[in-house]
């Protein structure tokens, strides 16, 4: 376990003095050369404004946003992007979590950008998460985000509900009308209670036809560092 401490802003809520905890904790993880995934999100948010300090320091990065906010932010930043066709490999992926159980399995895609966030997972040799604290379960329960083409809606829903799940059509804010991730696609928020087996829920979403992908991350426990954000500091969690 390891701590460190960061300075906070004036006027910041509590959770984002943790979130900023985590996010700069996991911005000191990257080291000159990497080439790193940049996640989605308000969390991910600081480890970006981190990262931007270190390469104003001498840091040489070159990083691969999971969505157009990652993307429009780390241009902001003047953070140095590619894309996974140049570099299909990545060293180390930093992203945040809606929920993390005591195995390390993660829900995700509260941002509406799982799909891609899951592929720059896959690419990484190391994932890095940061949460605060609220974000750890011993049992995943949040709403599990399915990415759905809206050509296979209404079927898909029908075959959530028969595994016992609860769809929801996720709706924009300051948008009529449903959220259209990235890829061109509707969200549906799914809720099934407490998860007894994340691992076959995870398969059985991402194999109906018309599912792009779904939040469950279960599948890179073995390479995921949890970085949770503390009044006190941070600490890590890994298998």
């Amino acid at each position: 376990m390891k701590s460190g401490g960061v300075k906070r802003g004036r006027g910041e809520q509590p959770d984002d003095n943790l979130k900023r905890e985590a996010g700069y904790y996991a911005a000191g993880m990257v080291e000159d050369g990497m080439v790193v995934g940049l996640g989605t999100g308000s969390t991910i948010a600081f480890a970006m404004e981190r990262i931007a300090e270190r390469i104003q320091e001498g840091l040489r990065i070159q990083g691969v946003p999971t969505s157009y906010q990652a993307e429009i932010r780390a241009r902001d930043l003047a953070i140095p992007l590619t894309t996974l066709d140049d570099y299909p490999e990545l060293d180390l992926t930093i992203d945040g979590a809606d929920q993390v159980d005591g195995r390390l399995r993660l829900i995700k895609g509260r941002g509406a950008a799982l799909t891609r966030e899951k592929c720059v997972a896959a690419a990484a040799e190391e994932l890095v998460i940061v949460v605060d604290e609220s974000k750890i379960a011993t049992l995943l329960s949040a709403p599990v985000p399915v990415e759905v083409i809206p050509f296979a809606l209404r079927p898909v829903m029908l075959g959530i509900r028969a595994l016992g799940g609860d769809p929801v059509l996720r709706q924009g804010i300051r948008k009529d009308g449903p959220v259209i991730t990235d890829n061109g696609n509707f969200v549906l928020d799914c809720s099934f209670g407490t998860i007894e087996d994340p691992d076959r829920l995870e398969g059985l979403l991402s194999l109906m036809p018309g599912v792009l992908s779904c939040g469950l991350f279960c599948a890179f426990t073995d390479k995921t560092t949890v970085v949770v954000g503390k009044s006190d500091g941070c600490r890590e969690l890994s298998r």
